[in-house]
């Protein structure tokens, strides 16, 4: 996995230490020494913002936001493409329209998508999709 696409679950997974949380963490640790690439798309990174809000509240959200800007993730803006993308897939498929923006980026850039949302069951067989729980 040279580039890796995160969804808002791999984040969650990882800040949460749930199940598959070790898996992230080697990925993580393999972009840190340069070996991976690790893309997130800016509507999933609200996805983690708002997430963490509702569940935590406020401070905690913050402070994720704060966190993940020390990781070696670039957080690509959703452009037109991407976007036109994006709403494909949403009108083929029965993604939903928030993690159609991971799904784009993934396609965009010829990349690993890295999830533990089972929702991507509808795009496998279009994606390289990396499963980390389950």
């Amino acid at each position: 996995m040279k580039r890796v696409v995160l969804d808002a679950s791999a984040l969650m997974t990882f800040f949460e230490d749930r199940p598959g949380a070790e898996k992230v963490e080697e990925i993580i640790s393999r972009a840190i020494e340069g070996k991976t690439e690790l893309l997130m798309s800016v509507v999933n990174w609200g996805e983690v913002y708002y997430s963490v809000w509702r569940s935590r509240g406020e401070a905690a959200a913050k402070k994720v936001l704060a966190e993940i800007a020390q990781l070696p993730i670039e957080v690509v803006i959703a452009d037109s493409e991407m976007t036109k993308q994006a709403a494909e897939i949403r009108a083929q498929t029965k993604l939903p329209y928030v993690d159609c923006f991971a799904a784009a980026l993934a396609k965009l850039c010829k990349a690993t998508l890295l999830t533990s949302d089972k929702d991507f069951e509808h795009v496998d067989k279009q994606l390289n999709v990396f499963w980390i729980s389950g």
